[in-house]
C-alpha cells in the first residue's frame, strides 16, 4: 500500500482542514473506510477531503468529530471560515479570497477594521446590528476572530492597514473596550501587520466615502470588498478594483509612517483613555 500523500497545512484552507482530520483519524487508529462507515460517507470522500482536494461542509466536520469522539465543533473550527455558518452571508464569498491573499490593503475611515479588532470591540459593533439576537452576536464575534487565523500561518499575508485619526477619538462600547482596542493596535503592529494613521492635518478626501479591503493574490487579479449598512460586496472587475486601489493609495501616501502612527496612538491613550 503506498504511503499517504504528505499534507502541507499551509497550502490552502482545505489542506489545513484535511491535515487536522487525518491527524484526528490516525490518533483514533481508524482507516478512512472505517471512519467513513461510522459517518455514512464513502472512504473516497474522506480521502479527498483529507488530501485537500475537496472542501468539507460543516455537517461533515460535525459528523467526523462525533465519529472520532471529539468535543463538539472541534473539527468545525478548522474549516475554512466560508464553510461555517454565519449571519453575515454577504461576507462569505470574500473569505476564500482573503484566505488566499499574499497582501491585504485596508483603509478604514470610521472604525478599526475587523482583522485588527479585539473580541470586545467587535462585540460592541455587532450587537448594534438591528434584529440580531445574543447567540448570533457571539457567533459573529467568533467568526470575526477566526479570520485572524491567517496571520498565524508559517507564511502569513502582509496586512497594510491605514486608519483615519478619528478612530482614535471615537468611543466604541465602554472606555475600557476602546482603550484595550487601541492598546491592541500597538501590540500587533509588527511582523506581517503594518498600521498607519492618516492624520487630520492631511486633509485627504479620497477615502471619506467609505472603507475598503483589497486582496492581492499570486497568479490572480486583485479583488476588493466594500461593506455597507445593507450588505457587503466583492468587486473583482479590474476597472472597479483600480478605483479602490487609487483611493487606498491616496490615503496611504499621506499617512504617517508606522513609528509615528504608533506614537500617536500611545499619545491618545495617555490623553483620553488612560484609566489611571
Amino acid at each position: 500500500m503506498p504511503a499517504p500523500k504528505e499534507l502541507d497545512p499551509e497550502a490552502s484552507a482545505a489542506a489545513r482542514f484535511g491535515y487536522e482530520l487525518r491527524k484526528a483519524r490516525e490518533a483514533a487508529a481508524l482507516t478512512q473506510g472505517q471512519l467513513g462507515d461510522r459517518m455514512g460517507y464513502h472512504a473516497n470522500a474522506v480521502g479527498m477531503i483529507e488530501r485537500g482536494e475537496r472542501v468539507a461542509k460543516a455537517e461533515f466536520a460535525r459528523a467526523a468529530g462525533e465519529a472520532l469522539g471529539l468535543e463538539p465543533d472541534e473539527l468545525v473550527k478548522h474549516l475554512p471560515i466560508s464553510r461555517r455558518e454565519t449571519i453575515f452571508k454577504t461576507l462569505v464569498p470574500w473569505l476564500e479570497i482573503e484566505a488566499s491573499a499574499r497582501e491585504l490593503w485596508t483603509w478604514e475611515p470610521t472604525i478599526v477594521p475587523g482583522l485588527l479588532q479585539t473580541p470586545e470591540y467587535a462585540r460592541a459593533i455587532v450587537e448594534q446590528k438591528p434584529g440580531i439576537v445574543p447567540e448570533q452576536i457571539e457567533e459573529a464575534v467568533r467568526d470575526r476572530m477566526a479570520r485572524k487565523e491567517i496571520f498565524h500561518r508559517t507564511y502569513p499575508p502582509q496586512l497594510y492597514a491605514v486608519l483615519d485619526e478619528s478612530i482614535l477619538y471615537r468611543p466604541i462600547g465602554s472606555e475600557t473596550v476602546t482603550r484595550n482596542q487601541l492598546a491592541h493596535l500597538i501590540e500587533v503592529a509588527h511582523g506581517p501587520i503594518t498600521i498607519q494613521i492618516l492624520p487630520f492635518s492631511a486633509r485627504v478626501t479620497a477615502g471619506l466615502l467609505g472603507g475598503c479591503l483589497i486582496a492581492h493574490m499570486a497568479g490572480r487579479p486583485a479583488a476588493a470588498f466594500v461593506d455597507s449598512p445593507v450588505n457587503g460586496k466583492v468587486w473583482d472587475r479590474e476597472s472597479e478594483v483600480e478605483i479602490l486601489i487609487r483611493r487606498y493609495q491616496a490615503c496611504r501616501s499621506e499617512a504617517l509612517p508606522q513609528s509615528l502612527s504608533l506614537r500617536k496612538i500611545e499619545e491618545r491613550l495617555d490623553q483620553e483613555w488612560n484609566c489611571s
